[in-house]
Formats: C-alpha cells, sequence, structure tokens
C-alpha cells in the first residue's frame, strides 16, 4: 500500500527526526482556535506529528499501516490509540472527530483511493469540524521524474507513484467537502540540514454545521 513509501525509510529509524512539520503547528494552532477537541491522523507513522496535538490538550487517534512504526512511537512514549492498518480500510471506528490531520499521505494514492479517503475522513467529521491535508506541489523537485503514469501522477521510483497537486485539481478533488482555504508551505528537513525544503500545499476543509 501507499503509505510503506513513508514507512520504508523505518530502516533508517526515524529519519525525520522528532520535531513537527510545520503544517502540523500551523494545524494545530487551527485546531486549538477552533476549541477541537479529538482528531484523527491518518498515517501517523511513528507519531512524530501527534505530540504537538497532544502537548495542547487535543486528543488523537491514529492509523498507520507499518507495525514497526507503531513500535516505534510506543518506544518513544507515544500512548495514545493507533489503529493498525491502511487508510484504505477507514472506518475503524464509528466516531465522529472535530478534526482530521493528513501528512503527506493523500498524493500517495491512486485517484480511486483519493477519493474514497477524502470521503471517509469528511464523513468522520463531526458537523463544523475541519480536515487538513498536506499534500505535495507540482512545485517539488521530483515533478515529472520517471515514468508517467497519469496527469501529474509518475512512478518516480520503483513502487513510489505520486500526484502532484495543483489548484485546478485540489478544486476538483475537494471542492464538493467543504473546501475553505489552500495555502502554500514550504516544509524543511528539520532532521537533515543541506536537504532542500518541499514544496507542499495545506488544503483545509470544514464540514458543514
Amino acid at each position: 500500500m501507499p503509505e510503506l513509501w513513508e514507512s520504508s525509510f523505518i530502516a533508517n529509524q526515524t529519519m525525520w527526526g522528532f520535531e513537527p512539520a510545520d503544517s502540523a503547528i500551523r494545524t494545530k494552532d487551527l485546531f486549538v482556535e477552533k476549541n477541537v477537541k479529538e482528531i484523527l491522523i491518518p498515517g501517523i507513522g511513528y507519531g512524530r506529528n501527534a505530540k504537538v496535538f497532544t502537548d495542547n490538550g487535543i486528543d488523537v487517534t491514529g492509523i498507520e499501516i507499518s507495525g514497526t512504526a507503531i513500535d516505534l512511537a510506543r518506544e518513544s512514549g507515544l500512548e495514545i490509540p493507533i489503529f493498525h492498518g491502511s487508510v484504505s480500510d477507514m472506518p475503524f471506528d464509528d466516531k465522529r472527530y472535530g478534526g482530521i490531520f493528513s501528512y503527506a499521505l493523500i498524493h500517495l494514492l491512486s485517484e480511486h483511493e483519493r477519493g474514497k479517503f477524502i470521503k471517509d475522513c469528511y464523513e468522520q467529521l463531526k458537523p463544523g469540524g475541519f480536515m487538513v491535508f498536506t499534500t505535495i506541489s507540482k512545485d517539488a523537485p521530483m515533478y515529472g521524474k520517471g515514468k508517467q503514469l497519469g496527469d501529474n501522477y509518475f512512478e518516480i521510483m520503483e513502487g513510489v507513484r505520486m500526484f502532484f497537486y495543483d489548484d485546478e485539481s485540489i478544486k476538483q478533488e475537494f471542492g464538493n467537502y467543504g473546501l475553505v482555504d489552500v495555502s502554500e508551505i514550504v516544509e524543511p528537513h528539520k532532521n537533515a540540514e543541506g536537504k532542500p525544503p518541499f514544496p507542499f500545499h495545506m488544503v483545509i476543509c470544514q464540514k458543514e454545521g
């Protein structure tokens, strides 16, 4: 499954470090402002983006396909509910969450999988809840590299397929799910000096309440 793209780096242990992504910090600010108390993080990995939420009084539930990543999260002291499985098998519970945060995952899914994932996340939101997706931009250096599989969709290396979003595709895929804001964010490699930052889109949707 596509979630293995990030989890495949587990061989290098926690190569991304434990500092949260800048988009996770910005999402935390939004959730605190909107008084969100419970969130779901699909593709939580080893949990580096979870602590910024729990430290601010937000209850976090995760979904992660890699058992090794879940073990690393536990070893780092992250004691939160984590469903062991693929986001393609959502939902794992019947809860409705005030917020959902998905970091660098959706662009690893196929068109069908992306549509299901967005719909599944939206359906697990409480009325008035927010979901935030951080996804790769067409401005990323790997855009256009490797084998082209479709419009803006490339196999950049064996087994790693990426869909690169632009404003049009964001409106097309998120427009029916309460799209309220799109912004650009450049994510630095906080645990690897000298590596170029990655350009992302932050996509924010709100469920009608």
